[in-house]
């Protein structure tokens, strides 16, 4: 039961803006490389110390053209300079893989790794196993460390069988992302069971979908894990309440942390407790 410590910082993630979130559901979405450059600063001045990354078109579209995301990163860069940048590889559902690769290749210093082929609302989100395999490569050929993201038991029993055969190398981070129609619910049994099943000295973290991002928050900082929040995956920040911003979801959690005494990390505590090198 090594896992369930509130000895170390908690580290914040902020997910501004996704591939599926809509402006007409929330007004206050960031899609231009500038919008998510001052919703990145408003979300680390609020806690965050990483930066999970989506980028769009100008219409709004989804993209994985790793020049927006080039544009993205110079953005944030120049606003908040030594956040920890997190790219999607996951991309819209229905992205080709290699696609979903091509952001890669800006050797960011993390990016998504989904362990596994789920239904995802109406559709149907594809990881091939060699896919994910070759993704995990890529990343370790350009020094990229991969959050693992787990949203259900399975996916996280493939982790283990992809680091015991050295796919996957230490240190490993595990997301898991909890909510989505197809896969595990927010049910707090469901994260109990699934931190319950991890080794010891591992980073974890918890990405609530919709109506169960604050409380699986309250939950992971309480059990010793890490928090995403961000409009991928709520808008609200009450019921039929839309956010006002990133920031806001990102306050709110930062604000329950210290109230039940838990340290909310600094940048450089992060890339410490997650073996990044700093940015020179």
């Amino acid at each position: 039961m090594s896992n369930f410590t509130i000895n170390h910082p908690a580290i914040l993630t902020c997910a501004l803006t996704g591939a599926e979130t809509t402006r007409e559901k929330q007004p206050n979405l960031p899609i231009t490389p500038e919008e998510q450059a001052i919703a990145a600063e408003e979300a680390v001045r609020a806690g965050a110390s990483i930066i999970h990354l989506h980028v769009r078109e100008e219409d709004g579209k989804p993209s994985q053209r790793p020049e927006r995301f080039q544009e993205a990163i110079i953005a944030i860069r120049k606003r908040v300079p030594d956040v920890i940048i997190q790219l999607s590889t996951g991309g819209a559902v229905g992205e080709s893989i290699d696609n979903r690769a091509l952001p890669l290749t800006l050797k960011p210093d993390m990016a998504s790794l989904n362990l596994g082929t789920m239904n995802f609302g109406e559709d149907v989100f594809y990881n091939h196993p060699r896919d994910i395999v070759a993704l995990a490569s890529r990343m370790h050929q350009h020094g990229v460390m991969p959050e693992l993201e787990i949203y259900e038991a399975g996916m996280l029993e493939s982790a283990f069988r992809l680091a015991k055969q050295g796919i996957l190398r230490e240190p490993l981070h595990f997301q898991f992302v909890l909510g989505v129609p197809g896969g595990m619910s927010g049910d707090p049994r469901n994260l109990m069971h699934l931190v319950s099943l991890l080794p010891k000295d591992v980073h974890w973290g918890v990405a609530g979908v919709g109506r169960f991002q604050l409380p699986l928050a309250v939950q992971a900082l309480l059990l010793g894990g890490h928090v995403r929040v961000g409009f991928e995956d709520n808008i609200f920040y009450t019921k039929g309440v839309v956010a006002q911003s990133n920031a806001q979801l990102l306050e709110r959690v930062a604000r329950i942390a210290r109230e039940i005494g838990r340290e909310v990390a600094t940048i450089t505590q992060a890339r410490e407790m997650l073996g990044l090198k700093k940015l020179k």
